[in-house]
């Protein structure tokens, strides 16, 4: 499970996937990639970016790589590049729409991207225009989910709106995203979700929970050192009985116990045995990454193993139909019928 932290840091997650509108770096490093990144990727998937050709995306991604020291994701429509600790925004054209001024920058969500001015300095939010609409005012700042976005002054957090009005207090040690009208919260070492009023609809009584928050109507809660589900009502819908445990995606969800890894449908059954040393955390296009004796391979949402365990790497989930891979001769970009597609250009990892 991606638990929650006292630290905002999770939230600052990017996405990681094949294609380049959604492919994303944590802004301090090229491509560095994680579970957390891949998670942030289907929240970014709901805004749907102009497709591009495989052979495109390696060419703006080649592009980027030699124009600017780091860069970020696609999201409607721009993408955060940065040069000499300087930030600002790109289009897919490779036009420089808001000048490299920040001392970092984030990718658009809901019409507003985050930024700050000084390396470690106060942030705020611009529009699409470069306009400042909300002051850098703020020693951290999430995005904009459900018109919402949670902002913090010290080790208190809380909510504001699109006006910048804070809407909700700066009481909390820990927010996540609003997410299906609520957002996880937490202090006192205590964690529960509020609304958008505010209120604590689920009390504060776990000892960690999914940071992400609730997902197909379920989200992971941990109590004792063990993980199960609620629903949107605070009821234990699925026990907590694994030792980890991840968000449904496509009706199943990724379970541990005792080392071993399957899925369990939302009735709690085990629906893919726990059988696998590793799992990707979710389905995505109706399958999902599995590892045994160090290689990995794709089974559907029935278990069949329809890509055999043969790579030794595997970025993310498909993607509309493709999925970067690494094996002894290379990089490469396969479709879900395991077809070599077009060679990748290789992630740099930091």
């Amino acid at each position: 499970m991606n638990t929650l932290t006292t630290s905002k840091q999770g939230l600052l997650a990017v996405a990681t996937a094949i294609s380049l509108s959604l492919l994303a770096f944590d802004g301090h490093s090229k491509e560095n990639v994680s579970k957390q990144s891949a998670q942030a990727t289907q929240a970014t998937q709901a805004t749907a970016e102009p497709s591009l050709t495989a052979l495109e995306e390696r060419e703006l991604l080649n592009f980027l790589r030699a124009q600017y020291d780091y860069f970020g994701a696609f999201s409607e429509g721009l993408a955060p590049v940065g040069k000499d600790n300087k930030w600002g925004f790109i289009n897919k054209q490779r036009k420089m729409v808001i000048p490299l001024q920040y001392g970092d920058a984030r990718e658009f969500s809901e019409g507003l991207a985050r930024v700050h001015k000084d390396k470690d300095g106060k942030s705020g939010f611009i529009n699409k225009q470069g306009q400042m609409v909300i002051p850098l005012q703020y020693d951290l700042v999430g995005d904009f989910q459900e018109g919402l976005a949670s902002v913090a002054r010290g080790n208190k957090y809380g909510f504001i709106d699109k006006t910048g009005k804070e809407v909700i207090p700066l009481q909390y040690r820990f927010v996540g995203d609003f997410k299906e009208g609520l957002a996880p919260v937490g202090k006192n070492d205590k964690y529960g979700f509020i609304n958008k009023q505010g209120e604590e609809v689920i009390p504060l009584q776990y000892d960690e929970m999914n940071y992400i928050g609730f997902s197909e109507g379920l989200t992971v809660v941990r109590k004792n050192g063990k993980e199960g589900f609620i629903n949107q009502q605070g009821e234990v819908v699925i026990p907590i009985q694994y030792d980890d445990a991840d968000n449904f995606s496509e009706g199943l969800a990724r379970v541990r116990k005792n080392g071993q890894y399957g899925y369990i449908n939302k009735q709690g059954e085990v629906v893919i045995p726990l059988q696998y040393d590793s799992a990707w955390w979710s389905f995505s296009e109706g399958l999902a990454e599995v590892e045994k004796n160090n290689k990995w391979g794709f089974i559907n949402q029935q278990g069949k193993v329809v890509i055999p365990l043969r790579y030794d790497w595997i970025n993310g989930s498909f993607s509309e139909g493709l999925i970067m891979v690494s094996e002894a001769n290379g990089y490469f970009y396969i479709n879900q019928q395991g077809e070599y597609v077009i060679a990748a250009v290789p992630p740099v990892f930091d």
